[in-house]
């Protein structure tokens, strides 16, 4: 009996320490994840307007926004169509790339992949990466460019441009000029006896001389 009530009283004492050892099951804090969207929109198809004026259409298979990263953006990850308007709602131009990032708070566009803009002047720009920062209306590029316009045709790098691709410049350039852009350079307007006085005012053909060798 006495052996019965010593086990007992030993079991007793473990289940107390062991009760007393308990540890609290707490999980691990959640934290905001830099991944976290706070709206992705598949099948996009939206007017955006600026102030109340309707700027730009933009089609896109898939649209995320985050707001969590920083800076915070718009993604475009699988393509974008966009078409510019004036305050008429004619169409300017359109904008098409394999990715796009707009950063809202910097309101600076960052196109990547096959990016290609057509304007309704006519002009072409290809590239594989274009920057659009809203806040200067400015279009840049540190890659290789290609501008196409009716009568000419321009590739280099560094290309900057207005955003209505009216005024522009690529440095580091190759191209095409149509022979029309020199029809009216002071060469082409003078006369024959302007050109020949012209050509007489420059370095006459040296005559051969003989040389002294034992100078």
């Amino acid at each position: 009996m006495r052996h019965h009530a010593l086990l007992y009283v030993t079991l007793l004492a473990v289940f107390l320490m062991a009760c007393s050892e308990e540890h609290e099951h707490v999980a691990p804090a959640i934290y905001p994840r830099d991944s976290v969207s706070v709206m992705i929109s598949n099948g996009v198809n939206t007017l955006i307007s600026d102030s109340g004026v309707v700027k730009y259409r933009i089609v896109a298979e898939q649209w995320e926004v985050n707001q969590n990263k920083k800076p915070s953006r718009w993604i475009f990850e699988k393509g974008l169509f966009l078409e510019q308007f004036d305050l008429a709602m004619h169409v300017q131009s359109f904008i098409q790339c394999d990715t796009a990032y707009y950063y809202d708070t910097d309101r600076l566009w960052e196109l990547r992949g096959r990016v290609r803009i057509h304007t309704k002047n006519g002009v072409k720009f290809s590239s594989e990466e274009l920057f659009w920062d809203e806040r200067v209306k400015e279009f840049y590029s540190n890659k290789f460019s290609h501008v196409i316009t009716p009568d000419k045709e321009l590739k280099g790098n560094r290309f900057r441009s207005d955003d209505k691709m009216n005024k522009y410049s690529v440095k580091y350039t190759n191209g095409y000029f149509d022979r029309n852009d020199f029809a009216n350079s002071p060469r082409s307007n003078m006369t024959k006896t302007q050109a020949d006085s012209a050509k007489m005012q420059g370095r006459g053909q040296a005559s051969p001389r003989r040389i002294n060798k034992n100078n």
